[in-house]
C-alpha cells in the first residue's frame, strides 16, 4: 500500500472539484440528521435515480421522527413499496422509536451511541455523523474503497470483511477535520460518478494522486473475489378471482424474505408436476380459465426466482386456502406488495 504525501493539496483537489460538480440531490439540501439518515439507508444497494422519488415521498409521509415511529408498519411498507431489501425499512424504524424513546428525539453525535441504533452500521454512523453534524468521521462503502484501492495500490479483497478496517484507516489518515462532510461525499460522489468499475481517468481532479493510474493499474483494482454461484429457483404464480372478482392473497410471514409484504399463491416448481397437480397439492384448490400472464427473473441477493405468473379462477365451491384472504382491486391496491406481485398486478390491470 502507498502513502499520500501531499494530502493537503489532495484534499483541496478533491473539495474544490466536489463543490463544484456535485449532483443537486434533496439530501444534500439539509444538515438534518434524521433526513440524512433516511437517505443513507435507502442508498445501500440501490441507485440515486431510485431513490430520488421514494426519499421525497417518504419525507413527505413521515416527516419527523416521532411521525416514523408512531407509523403502522403497512404504511412504512407501502411508503417503501418496490425499492426492495425491506429489512432496511424495519430497522429504520426501530432505530428511530430508540432515538425517540432514549435520546428525547435527538440523533446521537457520537459513534459510539449512535452505533447501538438497529440498523446502524459503520457506514451509515460514519455518514450521518460527519454530514449532519460534522464530525470527523469515515464513512466507508463500497465506492470509497474503489477510490482508496486505486489511488494507495491497496490490493487487500475487499469482499472480506476484516479488510474495511485498512479503508477505515487511511481514510481516517486522510479526512478533511474541518470539512468532513464534503470530504466523504466528495469521496462517495467520486466512485460513483469518475472513479467507476470503468474509470474515467482523464476526468478525475485527484489523478495527480494516484498510484494505480501511474502503474496502469487501475482497471485491475479493487481486488474482490466473485460470489459462489446464485441459486435459481423456478416459481409460478396465481392471480386468483372468485367470482366476485376479487383477488386472492395472503401476508407473508413476519419474518424472513419478503417480510410482512403480500402476495398472490405461489409454488415452486421443482419436482416436475403439472401446475393444476401443484395448487391442489399445495392449497387444495382447483383452478379453471388459465391465462398466462409474465415470465421474469426476479434477483434477490442470494437467489433467484425465475418467476412464471397466471390469471386463474376459482370457483364458489372450493374453500379458500388457510392464511388467504380476498381483496377488491382497490385493496390489493393499497397492499404493501413485493416488486414479483408489483409487476403481475400492473400487466392484470393493463390487460383489464
Amino acid at each position: 500500500m502507498q502513502i499520500i504525501k501531499k494530502k493537503e493539496e489532495f484534499r483541496e483537489s478533491l473539495l474544490s472539484w466536489y463543490h463544484r460538480e456535485k449532483r443537486d440531490l434533496p439530501w444534500r439540501n439539509t444538515s438534518d440528521p434524521y433526513y440524512i439518515w433516511v437517505s443513507e439507508v435507502m442508498l445501500q444497494q440501490t441507485r440515486v435515480d431510485t431513490v430520488i422519488p421514494y426519499y421525497e415521498r417518504f419525507i413527505d409521509s413521515f416527516p419527523t421522527m416521532e411521525a416514523l415511529a408512531d407509523a403502522d408498519e403497512n404504511d412504512l411498507l407501502k411508503m417503501w413499496e418496490g425499492l426492495g431489501y425491506y429489512s432496511r425499512a424495519r430497522n429504520l424504524q426501530a432505530g428511530v422509536r430508540e432515538v425517540v424513546e432514549s435520546y428525547g428525539g435527538e440523533v446521537p453525535d457520537t459513534r459510539k451511541e449512535i452505533s447501538t441504533l438497529k440498523g446502524v452500521g459503520p457506514y451509515t454512523a460514519g455518514a450521518v455523523l460527519s454530514i449532519a453534524y460534522g464530525v470527523p468521521e469515515h464513512a466507508v462503502d463500497g465506492n470509497v474503497m474503489r477510490v482508496m484501492s486505486r489511488l494507495l495500490l491497496i490490493e487487500d479483497d475487499i469482499a472480506i470483511p476484516r479488510t474495511k478496517k485498512i479503508f477505515e484507516d487511511v481514510v481516517m489518515d486522510l479526512i478533511d477535520k474541518k470539512d468532513p462532510s464534503s470530504f466523504n461525499q466528495g469521496l462517495m460522489e467520486l466512485g460513483a460518478t469518475i472513479c467507476t468499475p470503468k474509470p474515467k481517468c482523464l476526468l478525475c481532479p485527484v489523478r495527480d494522486f494516484c498510484t494505480a493510474f501511474h502503474e496502469g493499474r487501475q482497471e485491475e483494482l479493487p481486488v474482490k473475489t466473485k460470489k459462489t454461484t446464485m441459486k435459481v429457483i423456478p416459481v409460478a404464480s396465481f392471480a386468483i378471482q372468485n367470482e366476485q372478482g376479487e383477488w386472492l392473497l395472503r401476508q407473508r410471514p413476519a419474518k424472513g424474505l419478503l417480510a410482512g409484504l403480500w402476495e398472490f399463491p405461489m409454488i415452486e416448481l421443482l419436482d416436475g408436476k403439472t401446475l393444476p397437480e401443484k395448487v391442489k397439492e399445495q392449497f387444495d384448490i382447483e383452478l379453471e380459465e388459465f391465462v398466462e400472464l409474465l415470465s421474469f427473473k426476479h434477483i434477490f441477493s442470494h437467489i433467484t426466482w425465475e418467476m412464471k405468473s397466471f390469471k386463474a379462477r376459482m370457483t364458489e365451491a372450493e374453500t379458500i386456502p388457510k392464511g388467504f384472504k380476498f381483496f377488491t382491486n382497490q385493496e390489493v391496491e393499497a397492499l404493501p406488495k413485493p416488486v414479483p406481485v408489483i409487476k403481475i398486478w400492473e400487466e392484470i390491470k393493463r390487460g383489464e
